[in-house]
């Protein structure tokens, strides 16, 4: 990474963040596996290592009901740059929006810088959970108990916010 796109933050900041130096990725990709994992993300993963950018990607994907390891929460944090990769099933999976719920939180904190890419979905479908998009995040609520139903709300915000940041859109035609 150039040092133009280098990790600043103000003085006035009270969060302790890393220098520059301490960034143990360049760039984070969060994605949903089945969607994307042998098609569009290895691609980009090659080219970006190919390029001389530390990239990280979970390689497994989390059964059912599972929570995030603290361990990718980490890698999150100790990334200059995430990308978001939204595709048709990213909604129907609980860790998927937990993973964004953190890298959202960390771009407040750590002033990181996120790239959505939409895959295959219009920003809008995000946005107001529509389409197949739509559809896989109403799955989603249907297994969500009574008592975590703020998450949803929760969910749709982050949604919503990272729907508002600047991003690329691949529509390929199926």
């Amino acid at each position: 990474m150039s040092s133009s796109m280098a990790f600043q933050l103000g003085a006035s900041s009270s969060f302790s963040c890393p220098s520059i130096h301490s960034w143990n990725h360049d760039v984070f990709l969060s994605f949903k596996g089945k969607d994307v994992r042998h098609n569009f993300i290895s691609h980009l993963n090659r080219a970006l290592r190919q390029s001389g950018i530390k990239t990280y990607m979970d390689g497994v994907d989390l059964e059912r009901g599972e929570q995030i390891s603290s361990e990718l929460f980490k890698a999150i944090e100790e990334s200059q740059i995430l990308i978001v990769v939204l595709s048709k099933n990213y909604a129907e999976f609980r860790w998927c929006l937990d993973e964004l719920l953190k890298i959202l939180e960390c771009k407040k904190i750590k002033k990181q810088i996120v790239l959505p890419i939409f895959y295959k979905v219009k920003p809008s479908e995000v946005r107001e959970q529509k389409g197949r998009f739509g559809e896989a995040f109403i799955k989603l609520g249907k297994k969500i108990k009574d008592a975590k139903k703020s998450l949803l709300e929760s969910w749709k915000e982050a949604l919503e916010e990272v729907v508002n940041l600047s991003g690329l859109e691949y529509l390929a035609i199926e």
